[in-house]
């Protein structure tokens, strides 16, 4: 699921990955006709839950809305959302921005906002973004964080040995290793390159005790499931990934707009943690029941 998310910012991946999840071809034109507002989303769970939340907090309040979920990688649905095959599309302000700008330096929510505004296409804009993000965190168990007074990523300065798992593209990125050292004198970093962007294999060298820190993303149910620590990054060394409607310009009313700003205004970090919590429980619930179920419980609905 999350090698998805990560291969929705860089890679080039054909349309058709997302046929058979949707029963057909998630990128044609709606049927639906009118002025519904079609709702896309990426493919996997949390792209289809906010898209769910967006489409039906549109329906309470008397707007049209229908979904084409799992359309595949940021490619595929920024070309959707420029045709019209889609109006909106829930996105995460980091990730959109270097896509559409490589040069991005950008770090803090605020500027990556501001530099977003103005990298878009003309026929889209942004809403207001959610408090919530999903990006890159680094992550220790609870025993680990009490044993070595550890809550922030400058704590890890004081170790002298230290030992990471995260993607290969850790080692070079400018929030990695590089980062690390250069913004909190973290230095002399045993690397454990492990691609699954966060997943089984990197939990449970973390858990095992085999590595002392792991870059897990930030709302991942593993984080609550295994109680590990995330901890905080004051200078703000990984780029803020506030999740953001992305709309076409022609789609977005003062309504639209009214309801969807509503819907940020109520999603935090903690929250997207437990509704990605929610949808990897047993029970296996629908994005749909999830989306319906917060929608609710934040009166939006």
């Amino acid at each position: 699921m999350k090698f998805t998310r990560l291969a929705a910012g860089g890679a080039a991946l054909v349309l058709g990955l997302g046929l058979a999840a949707c029963g057909g071809d998630p990128t044609a034109p709606s049927s639906s006709g009118g002025d519904a507002i079609v709702v896309g989303s990426a493919g996997f769970g949390e792209s289809e839950i906010l898209a769910e939340i967006y489409a039906q907090a549109l329906e309470a309040k008397g707007i049209d809305a229908t979904t084409k979920l799992d359309i595949g990688a940021r490619e595929a649905y920024i070309g959707a959302i420029k045709d019209g095959t889609i109006d909106l599309f829930p996105e995460y302000t980091g990730n959109l921005l270097t896509f559409l700008d490589k040069n991005a330096t950008a770090t803090t929510s605020e500027d990556v906002t501001t530099a977003l505004a103005g990298a878009l296409p003309s026929s889209l804009t942004i809403l207001t973004p959610a408090a919530a993000e999903d990006k890159d965190s680094l992550n220790v168990t609870a025993a680990f964080a009490a044993t070595n007074a550890v809550s922030s990523i400058g704590d890890l300065a004081k170790l002298k040995d230290l030992s990471l798992a995260a993607n290969p593209e850790f080692k070079i990125r400018a929030y990695g290793l590089s980062g690390l050292a250069k913004v909190y004198g973290v230095k002399n970093i045993d690397f454990t390159s492990i691609s699954d962007y966060g997943g089984p294999a990197t939990l449970k060298a973390l858990t095992s005790g085999r590595v002392d820190v792991a870059d897990i993303y930030s709302t991942t149910a593993s984080i609550t499931q295994n109680k590990l620590v995330t901890l905080e990054d004051p200078k703000h060394l990984i780029p803020a990934q506030n999740v953001v409607p992305l709309i076409r310009k022609d789609a977005k009313t003062d309504k639209v707009a009214e309801v969807l700003d509503a819907v940020s205004a109520k999603l935090t970090t903690e929250g997207l943690l437990a509704l990605n919590t929610t949808f990897a429980g047993k029970d296996k619930p629908s994005a749909a029941d999830v989306a319906k179920g917060w929608l609710k419980a934040n009166g939006l609905a």
